[in-house]
């Protein structure tokens, strides 16, 4: 309960200090009134006890090795319904701390927190987000640090063309007042968790791009720039251990290409960060190949990947290609003391099209997380809570039971592997013997 005793601490020392200024001294002041002003020695114990207290200076190297394998608390909080968020209307079950706990058992130090707001803000020009709603988030956050977890906090739905509400659009001509109501929103939301440790970590957005897939629209990637740059000052602006907290950003949906590559992708000016080095992080996304690890089309999806694939696979986007992609993401960004979180990658289970899918899902997810871990990235696996065709669940989200060990076995092998290794081939024999029998 990290967070919660600090926040008690907070609360005494506030009230001594409250308590020595109110017996009078020799150098407290009085007001118009004749009160006594306490209001700065009160926010000076407050700062004191909440910013200094259990904060622990993490750097590159070491944040990364902490945050170690993440999971994705997926469709919850960022579920929607009529432009409002609601963490069941997608068929998973309230959040409970259970939950929480089943994951830290497995092995995972993050997790991500997607999180929609849409109708939960309010009319400008103050854009307050619904009091209950920012209740409900702090409650799973804490559920996360004070089991001693990372939480990564997000943006999620509101970027989105295809959600209703959806109103971070980089492409829209209201841009003005977009960017008001995001600096508003990212400013409470900031506010709200100023005091938490290190173990809390926003991240700006999601997947922002236009709804089109192909090379990004200039214009809509100069206001994705600027939400980044919003972003970063709207939080370390909150003051507390915000000025030094680990701020997560991506850029054109969240592509490897579009933000290592020449698209136009720029790392906002971190001027006000009161920490020793850099403390901003990249954000990218890994689901390739599409066919293989998205694709919901039973004609034209995949269910072998890799080099030991003998059918049924992509003639791209094999291991070659995923080493390629994680080393540009450590040319470009780790190398130079940014960070790289993949913040989502996953297979879908395809096994109603073929009962080895499973054994090369299991495969194609090991080797993702140790060329990821290999180039100083952290990765986070999606899973949305649904098992079976087309579900990316490791975890049973009413009673937190693990669904599929031999998975997570792979992760926390490649999480936790000092050195290079074989990963175990796809057990196909094993599948197909299983199912003459």
């Amino acid at each position: 309960m990290k967070n919660t005793l600090k926040r008690l601490t907070a609360v005494a020392v506030l009230v001594a200090m409250t308590a020595f200024t109110a017996c009078g001294t020799a150098d407290s002041t009085e007001d118009a009134s004749g009160e006594e002003t306490t209001a700065s020695a009160s926010a000076a114990a407050e700062d004191a006890s909440e910013s200094d207290s259990d904060w622990d200076e993490l750097d590159q190297d070491e944040i990364t090795a902490a945050m170690g394998m993440g999971w994705n608390l997926g469709n919850q909080l960022e579920a929607s319904s009529n432009k409002v968020p609601n963490e069941t209307v997608w068929g998973n079950p309230t959040i409970r701390e259970d939950l929480i706990k089943s994951v830290k058992e497995q092995g995972f130090n993050t997790i991500r927190i997607p999180v929609s707001y849409l109708s939960k803000i309010g009319d400008a020009p103050d854009y307050t987000i619904d009091s209950a709603w920012l209740d409900r988030i702090q409650e799973v956050v804490d559920y996360v640090v004070d089991n001693d977890m990372f939480a990564i906090v997000n943006m999620h739905g509101d970027g989105y063309y295809t959600v209703d509400g959806g109103w971070l659009l980089c492409v829209d001509e209201n841009q003005d007042e977009i960017k008001a109501k995001y600096e508003a929103v990212w400013t409470q939301i900031a506010d709200r968790f100023k005091d938490y440790d290190e173990h809390l970590i926003f991240e700006s957005m999601n997947e922002e791009f236009d709804n089109t897939y192909g090379n990004p629209d200039p214009v809509g990637y100069e206001n994705i720039n600027a939400y980044n740059q919003i972003f970063v000052d709207a939080v370390r602006k909150t003051g507390s251990n915000n000025t030094r907290r680990w701020l997560l950003m991506p850029g054109w949906n969240t592509n490897i290409d579009y933000i290592a590559g020449d698209y136009g992708f720029e790392i906002p000016d971190d001027s006000l960060c009161e920490a020793d080095g850099k403390r901003i992080m990249i954000s990218v996304h890994y689901y390739d190949p599409y066919n293989f690890t998205l694709d919901e089309n039973d004609s034209s999806a995949k269910t072998q990947w890799g080099k030991y694939a003998t059918e049924d696979y992509d003639s791209w986007g094999q291991e070659d290609y995923v080493d390629s992609q994680m080393k540009k993401m450590y040319d470009k960004f780790v190398s130079q003391g940014y960070p790289v979180v993949i913040g989502e990658l996953g297979v879908q289970d395809k096994t109603h099209l073929s009962e080895v899918q499973y054994e090369y899902r299991c495969y194609w997810i090991e080797y993702v997380v140790k060329a990821a871990k290999d180039n100083g990235c952290v990765p986070v696996y999606w899973d949305n809570g649904y098992n079976g065709k087309n579900g990316y669940a490791l975890f049973e989200r009413v009673t937190g039971k693990v669904l599929y060990p031999e998975i997570i076995e792979g992760m926390m092998r490649a999480i936790n592997s000092e050195g290079d290794y074989d990963i175990p081939a796809p057990d196909v024999e094993a599948v197909e013997t299983s199912a003459e029998e």
